[in-house]
């Protein structure tokens, strides 16, 4: 019996090399073919002609002359190709989003579209954020920038094999197939467009871009729970520095953690969710602040409370007091020992950390250490980077696809 593989396992190893060094490339800028050796396992002359093929493919470019050591022949080093990149998308509640991230990690093009979501039809918002992807390939075709694949994430659970919004209840979505809406964001990239949650999205750029990745707290943050303060509270659950999502990918999801089971009636249906103490419009509301634009009422919010309005304090105060208790539970739970908060909660930690703070000791001392409760600096641009840099990496990993 011969025991030569099949033309299909040969093919196999050869994606798995591909995929392996284009990793290395990625994880080590500007290294070696003689480094990507020793460091993957596989022959020098593998490397060699693996990288040929990845610089006719234009995916890899090389670079200025560096040396591979104290001795021996100066070594070309290897980087992702800048030219080529990944587009990103984003629905939320009160605004539309675009973005482009090359493959060096840097967000060219970012555009936001100002826009009350909840209620409109996918036939309403699909359009504008299809012209505004439109916008955002021209601009990277005139900046020289091939985009390879795209993401489209939204704040709600999502059935990413079939490209379906599960729940959107801050939209009002329920069971929408995208599969034929998904295309038209990016209609020639060869490697499409796919679907994710909008907090996972941003706990993945958190762990690849911020606290994760910091030299200073990536080993505090191998573990943590990234929470997404917006119109909804989301959450992403990382463990071992992977992103978490459950067999169905709905894990971390924080703002629907009962807090107070007589609490206020939630958008998801329940009672005492978190999202009803601590979401954007729950703790307007408990301030007495009346629906405006997003922007002007969290200045009017931060102004009232810094000058000392009670009814302000005490609503940022008890979304914070909340905060603790969901957080509490899923420390305990999940085995995390550290936060990272993002979106509004931002903008408020002044005001709403020492709360955080003080329910985190009241009702799980000890568990999150004093130092481990972060903020995210990524700004707005938190789900978009991690929606771009999650379809790069998938491009990656099925690059073996575009060698001739």
């Amino acid at each position: 019996m011969s025991t030569m593989p099949s033309p299909g396992r040969v093919g196999d190893v050869r994606r798995r090399n591909v995929a392996l060094v284009l990793a290395g490339i990625q994880k080590n800028d500007g290294t070696t073919r003689a480094q990507l050796a020793a460091e993957s396992g596989l022959t020098k002359a593998s490397v060699s002609s693996i990288v040929t093929d990845l610089l006719e493919a234009g995916l890899v470019r090389e670079t200025s002359v560096t040396r591979d050591g104290e001795r021996g022949r100066p070594g070309t080093g290897l980087v992702l190709n800048p030219a080529r990149g990944a587009l990103a998308a984003e629905i939320n509640v009160d605004y539309l989003a675009v973005g482009v991230l090359d493959f060096k990690g840097d967000l060219t093009f970012h555009e936001t579209l100002e826009r009350h979501n909840r209620g409109s039809l996918p036939s309403d918002i699909l359009p504008l954020l299809v012209a505004m992807a439109q916008r955002a390939v021209t601009k990277a075709a005139a900046a020289g920038v091939e985009l390879l694949g795209g993401e489209l994430t939204v704040p709600g659970l999502v059935d990413v094999e079939r490209n379906v919004v599960l729940a959107a209840p801050n939209l009002g979505w329920a069971d929408v197939e995208l599969s034929e809406e998904l295309p038209k964001l990016l209609p020639v990239a060869p490697f499409g467009v796919s679907l994710s949650n909008e907090a996972n999205s941003a706990a993945l750029a958190e762990l690849w871009f911020g606290h994760g990745a910091d030299n200073r707290t990536s080993e505090r943050f191998r573990d943590f729970l990234y929470i997404s303060g917006e119109v909804g509270v989301g959450g992403g659950l990382v463990i071992d520095s992977q992103l978490f999502a459950g067999p169905q990918g709905h894990a971390g999801e924080i703002g629907h953690v009962v807090v107070h089971p007589d609490g206020p009636v939630c958008a998801c249906g329940g009672h005492g969710c978190l999202e009803a103490f601590a979401g954007q419009n729950a703790i307007y509301s408990a301030a007495g602040i009346e629906w405006d634009s997003t922007s002007r009422q969290m200045a009017l919010l931060l102004q009232l409370a810094h000058d000392g309005d009670e009814r302000a304090v005490s609503a940022v105060e008890q979304a914070g007091r909340y905060l603790g208790v969901a957080v509490a539970s899923t420390a305990r739970f999940a085995n995390i020992s550290a936060v990272v908060l993002g979106g509004h909660f931002v903008v408020l930690e002044e005001l709403i950390t020492p709360a955080l703070r003080r329910s985190l000791d009241r009702h799980a001392p000890g568990l999150i250490p004093e130092g481990n409760v972060a903020v995210s600096g990524l700004g707005q641009t938190a789900a978009l980077r991690g929606a771009a840099e999650a379809s790069v990496r998938r491009i990656l990993n099925q690059a073996y696809e575009l060698i001739p």
